[in-house]
């Protein structure tokens, strides 16, 4: 039923805009440039006024309907099962399960009717959604048709549409990142009930673990971010390292030394590396770089540790060169060619051109493409999980195993959890001191931008 509501959705605004369009045409005919309008705004109003009804009720009627659905189901239920939150979860599973014939179990009376009823409300409910969408788009279409005239300014009614639509786009964004925010800081504030502020944000230990009951055994629980911090930070150096210069000195290649042809090849190979799988990469850190670097060690004399931050910050730094490399390329082309120009005059050479003139330039660009790469190799998470391990140890030491924020939150959070106790909540403590950690790199990078920025004309 949904297809057939989104084909309406498509065909109605379609039929809209060329029948506007054909009467706007003959208006045009007859008065010829003393409409106001042309032809085809008439017609893009048209199919606005039949688009835009219909998706709003899809978006506020699709979910109501659905909610009447599942009422109407776990209404043949006991009344003490629905009330409770597990209770009602598994019934609305095996009940929407039944209702698409993939219930594997034995199916009872009341679950039985429970589907039934589901399928059926949910039947009628689409239907009527259908039957209601167009009815309001085919309403919205006609009302267009009707103020079809020499005088109406189509024009600026659509105009005035699209800027409303995008001002609710940029509302929407604006409001999901909000929720998201405060969501996450809710969950920290209760996290901070249980554990102390000063002890989250200076401890030196971190071990989540606790106890379910007062009479099992098992650790009271430390929740010191330090070795997080230091995990994090020593991984995203090290790649940082390798990513930085390559990346950076293969952008200047690119753009300053490379024929068309070497570019055209050179660039799309090197950003096949943003579109490999990170899985992949840390089957490639935990399986090829990692036993290296610890042969490489024991030749060396060295410890090194069978899953360490060298391993998994070499590959990531791997991972993030195409951020740098094709971001600092594109704002080097960007740097006006009259500023080589001048510097060619007055005698200096291509290097000296580049490292006095080019590069100044486009620093903040650069800077922005650093702080960008950064930021995804702090967010990073299967590379770290599969090649530098889960121990959370406080050390500078790339050779020893470490741990990051995004793989302690991933680790707390797999398999069945309880929303209420101090390991799962430290979850999001985590990602919220992330979101502060990426806000300061970018603001960073805004600074820089904003402080080094040269317009040209």
């Amino acid at each position: 039923m949904l297809g057939l509501y989104l084909l309406a959705m498509v065909l109605l605004p379609l039929a809209g805009f060329f029948l506007a369009r054909s009467r706007a045409g003959a208006v045009v005919a007859t008065h010829g440039a003393a409409v106001h309008s042309r032809p085809n705004y008439h017609g893009f109003f048209t199919a606005a006024l039949g688009f835009l009804p219909m998706l709003a009720i899809l978006a506020f009627g699709g979910p109501l309907a659905a909610k009447f659905a599942v009422s109407s189901g776990l209404s043949h239920f006991p009344p003490e099962q629905v009330a409770d939150a597990t209770m009602r979860g598994a019934l609305m599973r095996d009940m929407i399960s039944l209702s698409r014939g993939d219930h594997a179990g034995g199916a009872g009376d009341a679950l039985q009717a429970a589907s039934a009823s589901y399928v059926w409300t949910a039947r009628i409910g689409a239907w009527l959604l259908l039957a209601l969408g167009v009815a309001a788009g085919a309403v919205g279409a006609w009302m267009s048709l009707r103020r079809i005239d020499v005088d109406f300014r189509a024009r600026n009614h659509f105009e005035r549409i699209v800027k409303y639509v995008l001002l609710l786009a940029a509302t929407v964004a604006v409001i999901t990142t909000i929720g998201i925010v405060l969501s996450v800081a809710f969950e920290t504030m209760q996290f901070f009930s249980k554990v102390p502020p000063l002890d989250f944000l200076f401890g030196l230990e971190w071990s989540p673990q606790t106890a379910m009951r007062a009479d099992q055994v098992g650790s009271s629980g430390a929740f010191g971010i330090v070795p997080l911090v230091t995990g994090t930070l020593l991984i995203t150096l090290i790649a940082m390292l390798i990513a930085g210069p390559i990346g950076l000195f293969a952008a200047i290649y690119m753009a300053e030394y490379s024929s068309r042809r070497v570019r055209g090849i050179a660039k799309p190979i090197l950003e096949i590396l943003a579109g490999v799988p990170t899985v992949v990469l840390g089957f490639f850190a935990a399986l090829t770089v990692a036993p290296i670097i610890r042969e490489l060690g024991q030749a060396a004399g060295l410890s090194v540790a069978s899953e360490s931050a060298l391993a998994a910050g070499l590959v990531m730094g791997m991972m993030i060169i195409p951020f740098v490399s094709s971001l600092s390329d594109d704002v080097i082309n960007a740097v006006p060619q009259s500023l080589r120009d001048g510097s060619y005059a007055l005698g200096a050479t291509r290097s000296e051109t580049i490292r006095q003139v080019v590069l100044p330039a486009a620093l903040p660009g650069i800077v922005s493409a650093m702080m960008l790469a950064m930021s995804r190799a702090i967010g990073e998470t299967m590379i770290v999980v599969m090649a530098a391990g889960l121990a959370a140890n406080l050390t500078f030491n790339p050779l020893e195993a470490v741990t990051t924020f995004t793989v302690q939150i991933k680790t707390i959070l797999v398999g069945d959890q309880e929303f209420d106790s101090a390991k799962t909540l430290a979850a999001f403590a985590l990602g919220f001191v992330l979101f502060f950690f990426t806000l300061f790199l970018n603001v960073i990078a805004l600074n820089v931008v904003k402080k080094y920025r040269e317009q040209y004309d």
